[in-house]
């Protein structure tokens, strides 16, 4: 199967935003332009096409990403549409191959977001016109900052009361970067909201049809014509500040085409110098073809990015695999799904080379073989089975037993391990029992599923009571995994309390002896080390450092040490939460020729950690959260005492229209039942988003709390 796009047509996108931006519904018009969809799916109706799932339908929200793939022709404003013509009669040349990714807004599903940007080359990143930059827009762009994802923005619901696009794009130049860089006008706000100007091209365009599909370039209208001048040389000049040639017709002031702004803005972008920004409103149906005709314009294929990274398993040198064809076949699982009906679903994106179905490729995260049977393009929950897929592809395939998220796939003869991908740490849990024997006998192995499709939801057993532990990102996190054991596996089960996950850590430097000797009839144990303990950064998580010198410790017996050490620390020690963020260095101890065994050197291990730990004076840490609180002006003062009662610390408040909006830092374990804390002082009235920032020491007598199991 030769390939049909060249590579330089592929954009791999992602849509990002904060929850409730528009980003679903933009996906949707998306769909509906390139012919992937004949029909608008609404999500206020529960008819999205990418929201497959019961429980999005439901409640108006994307839980996971799904991917889909659709083509669109650059339909450039003010020339003749040649390039649709070509497109029509067969040449592929002109018309682009969009793979997109539609992420959930929601913190929640954090992992979501950060699992795709990790495989993305570019993002639209989707603002409320009303709110400007929200608390989780502000989160995913850090994540995309983190991956070096290049991107454009999309200011949405500019047809809203109390829309404005210079508001909007002052948030974003104050808040998230000094270089977007607004490449339209609204034509009029509002209710009065009918069109944009494009400032490249200096026409008003006009969204008519039934469903704004005709595109309609006018002259700009003589009220906006002198604002339009004005925005046109800002952006001239930002253009011009990228880009030698460009400048230098600037300083010359020669006349310079709008195709020589076009490719200094696109080489700007994607090295991440400028962010374009356009804007519209997805539900009136006006502003989406503009903002395909950016993604092609604008957003990198995969050839115009730096070849990925990886490294040789065997020898650990550093190694790039260029998005070709013709190189070794390379590629990340970024996504398991599990399916009642066919079985787990494994999504990947190819960055080198062709991966052909019934071929074998290596797994070296897991040093393990797989087969490759069924090779899918997906849409969203629909399928398309195909022969092969190329670089720069996004796809999935069925039944490898071994592959999980964040492995590499990769060609038998040219292994290469590439960069995994990191993800939180849960910040809640709850207990969980089946409700029937039937449900216990299933229970264990759906939620051993879903942990391997969701790397923040964690399960465990409390081995004092052997009840089962769930743990993950937020109430609705677990709220959702819950009803989808009972949908989607017909599992039922009874779920206890929220409980925060506290962690446990240290604040001083301590050294101590583990020594476990047992003499008895036959062969004896003995074990004996010294460790010593240091504290960490918070987040920097645990390192273990082996200073054995002269063999006075065999070889052997370092792994049973370190596994002794991580043992004790998921035990804890002051309250039975796990230990995190210290550096435990093994410097001395001494073995017995005959008695010495790898158990032994376990238990001394766990014994001289925990005598350590208990002298570099142990605190707790909880799960702080940043919260935004959007209330009408008059319960100003009933909410701002209420988050001070909850240990709350407010960071900011700003006005917006007749509301305030509150920024505040309150710890999770003050957090539960606030929806109806807050419905009930703001009458019903008021909203907020929460995530997790950070952990933090807790008080010495809420902690004393918490030891005699007063708080949860």
């Amino acid at each position: 199967m030769p390939r049909i796009y060249p590579i330089e047509q592929y954009r791999d996108i992602g849509i990002i935003a904060h929850i409730d931006a528009g980003k679903t519904t933009v996906t949707e018009r998306i769909l509906f332009y390139t012919g992937v969809s004949h029909k608008m799916g609404e999500v206020h109706d529960g008819e999205a096409i990418m929201d497959w799932m019961i429980q999005e339908r439901e409640r108006g929200i994307t839980i996971t990403a799904a991917a889909t793939t659709c083509f669109w022709v650059p339909t450039y404003v003010g020339r003749r549409r040649e390039t649709e013509q070509q497109a029509k009669q067969g040449g592929k040349e002109k018309e682009c191959q969009i793979n997109i990714i539609d992420t959930p807004g929601h913190i929640d599903f954090t992992a979501e977001v950060q699992r795709s940007l990790r495989v993305l080359d570019g993002a639209v990143v989707v603002f409320d016109g009303v709110a400007g930059v929200e608390p989780q827009s502000e989160t995913v762009w850090r994540q995309a900052d983190k991956f070096k994802v290049p991107r454009i923005c999309f200011i949405n619901k500019m047809d809203r009361v109390g829309a404005s696009f210079e508001k909007s794009l002052k948030s974003i130049l104050q808040k998230l970067s000094p270089a977007a860089l607004a490449l339209q006008l609204p034509i009029g706000e509002e209710d009065k909201f009918e069109g944009v100007i494009d400032l490249l091209e200096m026409k008003a365009l006009r969204f008519e049809g039934d469903f704004g599909q005709i595109v309609k370039a006018e002259e700009i209208p003589k009220e906006h014509l002198e604002k339009a001048k004005k925005w046109r040389a800002k952006l001239v000049e930002k253009i011009a500040a990228e880009d030698a040639k460009v400048l230098e017709k600037y300083l010359a002031k020669k006349e310079f085409s709008v195709d020589e702004l076009r490719k200094a803005l696109r080489k700007a972008t994607i090295e991440y110098n400028l962010i374009p920004v356009f804007c519209g409103a997805a539900l009136r149906n006006k502003g989406i073809q503009t903002l395909l005709d950016g993604v092609c314009d604008f957003l990198p294929n995969p050839v115009d990015l730096p070849p990925v990274k990886g490294v040789d398993p065997k020898t650990g040198q550093e190694i790039e695999r260029k998005a070709s064809d013709s190189e070794p076949f390379s590629a990340l699982v970024f996504k398991v799904a599990a399916d009642p009906y066919i079985g787990t679903l494994i999504y990947f994106r190819v960055y080198s080379g062709c991966l052909k179905r019934g071929s074998y490729v290596l797994n070296p995260t897991a040093g393990e073989k797989e087969r490759i049977g069924r090779i899918l393009r997906m849409h969203a929950s629909k399928r398309e089975e195909v022969q092969e897929l190329f670089a720069g592809d996004i796809g999935a395939t069925i039944g490898l037993k071994k592959t999980s998220t964040g492995h590499t796939l990769c060609s038998e003869d040219h292994p290469v391990l590439l960069e995994k991908i990191t993800f939180p740490e849960p910040v809640i849990a709850v207990r969980i029992e089946p409700k029937t024997k039937q449900d216990q006998e299933k229970m264990s192995q759906v939620l051993k599923k879903l942990s391997e499709e969701d790397p923040t939801f964690k399960t465990k057993q409390d081995l004092e009571t052997g009840e089962t532990i769930i743990s993950g990102m937020g109430e609705l996190h677990l709220e959702i995994i819950t009803d989808r054991m009972k949908r989607e596996f017909k599992v039922e089960s009874n779920v206890g309390k929220p409980q925060v996950a506290y962690k446990e850590t240290i604040k001083r430097t301590s050294e101590a002896e583990g020594k476990y000797i047992r003499q008895s009839g036959g062969r004896g144990q003995y074990g004996h080390v010294w460790l010593k303990v240091e504290p960490k950064k918070r987040g920097e998580g645990f390192e273990f450092v082996d200073k054995i010198k002269g063999g006075i410790i065999p070889k052997e017996f370092i792994p049973a040490v370190k596994k002794g050490v991580k043992e004790a620390l998921e035990k804890g020690i002051l309250a039975g939460y796990p230990l995190v963020d210290m550096k435990v260095t093994l410097y001395d101890g001494s073995f017995h020729e005959v008695d010495s065994s790898e158990m032994a050197f376990k238990i001394a291990g766990s014994a001289a950690l925990q005598t350590a730990a208990k002298k570099a004076k142990l605190v707790l840490l909880e799960p702080i959260m940043r919260l935004e609180v959007i209330i009408p002006s008059e319960f100003f003062g009933d909410i701002i005492s209420d988050l001070a009662a909850r240990r709350g610390k407010i960071e900011e408040t700003k006005d917006r229209i007749n509301l305030k909006v509150i920024d505040a830092k309150v710890p999770l374990a003050e957090m539960f039942g606030y929806a109806t804390a807050l419905r009930s002082l703001t009458e019903g009235r008021g909203t907020f988003t929460m995530e997790f920032d950070h952990y933090e020491e807790i008080p010495d007598n809420i902690t004393q709390e918490i030891i005699e199991g007063k708080r949860k």
